[in-house]
Formats: structure tokens, C-alpha cells, sequence
């Protein structure tokens, strides 16, 4: 997708979370699920909401992702819609688990951030069999889906990339070795994220070592990073690619243990990582505005279970390995740095100063103006 794209379909998801669903003017069906989309809208805004989200180790899920939705889907049923949510704990099968217990308590629609974005295909369809639209979040899902939103993921990888490039700054060549901690396998994102990253670092450095980090888990980021260091001789390694904020931490934990101080990448812009970048511990993460995403979550699962169409909403089109052309949203994203952190997630209202600034980073924020 080219930058015109994605700002068309945040510009027009922004303008449209702006309004409330239950205020728009005549409604069209929604594509699929045609017998249920009558039966929904004559519900009106009393409608139920299934809400799944994959795990509680990232920060993410639970202090942004879940009151963000819920607070819009209220916003767009006056209050009347019912949220039933449920987290799966990095687990697929809890998760299949828990989307029976959503057909069970017949909700209307299902938001579902998978676990295992392949494993939860026949699930999908179940839900989708017993009249329930599906939307995928954050991570396409396998299946027959309805709707899906995330971030630009591809792109994602590459403003990683690029910022490892410009922290390494005239030590990046060919011979230059770094080592790339990537997500978990079972994650459609991971490899997203994987690729824009390649297509940035391939024929500049070399990955001396390279790691798919099961269930994005810090410790195990940690045990990779100890045995890179082993390999590849701490002095040979000159920056680490890490694909989000958890791992890294886990990654500067062995860094620091072994005495090395390089350029660490991040994403999330989870406190501890934005943290240490304020420290100068992690040279930068990937800033991911969540609003827009849960808002368009939101927006997408309310006009499905009230039977109104898409077509005011998504503006793009995304193909999963069993479902074309599925309307989508994506929102871009921000390389965030030492630089910028008061122009992004203070800005936002993401975080306070004083929430950044603890005790041992106050030092370190008055030096770069965070006051």
C-alpha cells in the first residue's frame, strides 16, 4: 500500500469514528451472512459484542486495546451495547475455547485479536456458521472474516530497519554483524514484520544470527540473545533487531550482563521501553496509535451486527491465505525516538510526563527537555 492509501483510509476512518453508527442515514448490507444481517439490525443499538484478545504479557492488550473498544462501541450504541471479553492468555486452545463460549452466549458479532492467526480458522467459521461476522484485530485471522484492522505491518519492519541503519550510522556495511530477534511464528504480524525488516537490513549488514522468538516471550528473547552472544563474540555484534518492546527488554537484560552497549529497536512504545529510550538503554520503538485502530475495530463490529455496510469505514482491501479482498483498515505508524517523545505518546495523551519520568529517569528526561 502506498503512503496516499494509508492516509486515505485513516483519514477516512478518523472522519468516520467521529459519528455515531446508530445516527447514519439509510444502511446497506453487509457482504456475507446475508440471513443474519435482517435479524441484526432490527436490534438496533442492543447489540452484543464478543471481545477476544490473544495474551496479557504485552501491556497493550489490557490498558489500551480493551477500554479503547469498549468505551467506543458504547459511544456508537448510546450506551446500550453489551461487551463480553475474554483474553486467552498466549493459549490457542483457551481461545477456541472461548469463541464457543461467544457463540454460546450469542453475540452478535466477535472481534478477535487470534493467538494463532492459522489455528483459529475453523473456529472462525464456526462462529461465522451460527450467524456471528467476525472481525479480525491487529492480526488477520484465517477464516471467513468480515472485516479486519491493524497497522501497516510491512512498514512497521521497515521503520525498524531504517532506525537500526541510522543508529549504526557509518558502521553499517556488509561486514557489520547484528543479530535479528524476530516474533513468534504463530503470528501473522511476526513475519510481516520480519519481511519489511529484511527488505531494509539484506545486502547492508549482515544477520549473524536470527531468531523467531516463541510466544513474543522476553525470557525466551533473553536465552536467544545470551546464545548470540556465545556465537557470534560480543564484540562483533554492532546492533540487535528486536520486533517489539517486550523482547527487547529481555535482549538489553543479556546485552547489559555481558557488558555490550549497541542500538536495540523495539515497537509498542510500551512505558519500559519508551523508558529506556529516555535512558539511552533502547535506541527506539515503533509508536502505534491505538485509537484509531480500536476505533475502527468498533466501527466495523457495530455496522456488521447491525447489518450496515462497510463501505464509509474500510477503504481497503486484504487477502488472507483463505479470504479475498476483506475490508480493512490500516493505520500508519511513527519511528519513535529520544526525540519525539513529547511530540507522540505525550501528545496523545498516551502517557504523562510524570508517568515517564520516575525517580531514576528524571535525570535523564531534564536533559532532554521532558519537564
Amino acid at each position: 500500500m502506498n503512503a496516499r492509501m494509508r492516509r486515505a483510509a485513516v483519514a477516512v476512518a478518523a472522519g468516520a469514528m467521529a459519528v455515531s453508527l446508530a445516527a447514519c442515514g439509510s444502511a446497506k448490507e453487509s457482504k456475507g451472512n446475508d440471513d443474519s444481517s435482517s435479524a441484526s439490525a432490527k436490534k438496533g443499538d442492543n447489540i452484543k459484542v464478543g471481545l477476544l484478545l490473544p495474551e496479557n504479557k504485552t501491556a497493550r492488550y489490557e490498558k489500551f486495546d480493551k477500554p479503547l473498544i469498549e468505551k467506543k462501541i458504547k459511544e456508537l450504541t448510546n450506551g446500550k451495547a453489551e461487551v463480553e471479553y475474554n483474553n486467552a492468555r498466549q493459549d490457542a486452545n483457551l481461545q477456541a475455547q472461548q469463541v464457543d463460549t461467544m457463540i454460546t452466549n450469542k453475540v452478535d458479532v466477535l472481534i478477535v485479536d487470534a493467538v494463532d492467526a492459522k489455528a483459529i480458522q475453523n473456529s472462525v467459521k464456526k462462529a461465522v456458521d451460527q450467524g456471528i461476522k467476525v472481525v479480525a484485530y491487529d492480526r488477520l485471522a484465517e477464516g471467513p472474516i468480515s472485516a479486519y484492522t491493524s497497522f501497516d505491518n510491512e512498514e512497521v519492519g521497515k521503520t525498524q530497519g531504517e532506525a537500526l541503519l541510522k543508529a549504526l550510522g557509518d558502521k553499517a556495511k556488509k561486514s557489520t554483524k547484528i543479530v535479528m530477534v524476530n516474533g513468534s511464528v504463530t503470528d501473522p504480524n511476526a513475519a510481516q514484520f520480519k519481511k519489511g525488516a529484511h527488505s531494509v537490513l539484506d545486502g547492508k549488514v549482515t544477520i549473524a544470527k536470527e531468531y523467531d522468538t516463541k510466544e513474543w516471550s522476553p525470557d525466551n528473547a533473553n536465552s536467544e540473545m545470551e546464545a548470540a552472544i556465545s556465537a557470534v563474540g560480543k564484540k562483533n555484534i554492532a546492533g540487535v533487531y528486536s520486533a517489539n518492546d517486550g523482547m527487547a527488554g529481555g535482549i538489553i537484560t543479556a546485552l547489559n550482563a555481558a557488558g555490550i552497549k549497541v542500538p536495540v529497536t523495539g515497537q509498542d512504545a510500551e512505558l519500559a521501553g519508551v523508558q529506556r529510550i529516555v535512558a539511552g538503554e533502547q535506541y527506539m520503538s515503533v509508536y502505534k496509535p491505538y485509537a484509531p485502530e480500536a476505533d475502527a475495530a468498533a466501527e466495523m463490529a457495530v455496522a456488521l451486527a447491525q447489518g450496515k455496510s462497510l463501505d464509509s469505514v474500510a477503504k481497503d482491501k486484504v487477502s488472507s491465505g483463505s479470504q479475498k479482498d476483506v475490508p480493512s483498515v490500516l493505520v500508519p505508524v511513527t519511528s519513535l525516538t529520544k526525540d519525539n517523545i513529547k511530540d507522540t505518546v505525550v501528545k496523545d495523551g498516551v502517557y504523562t510526563i510524570a508517568d515517564i519520568c520516575t525517580g531514576k529517569y528524571k535525570a535523564a528526561c531534564d536533559k532532554l527537555g521532558l519537564k
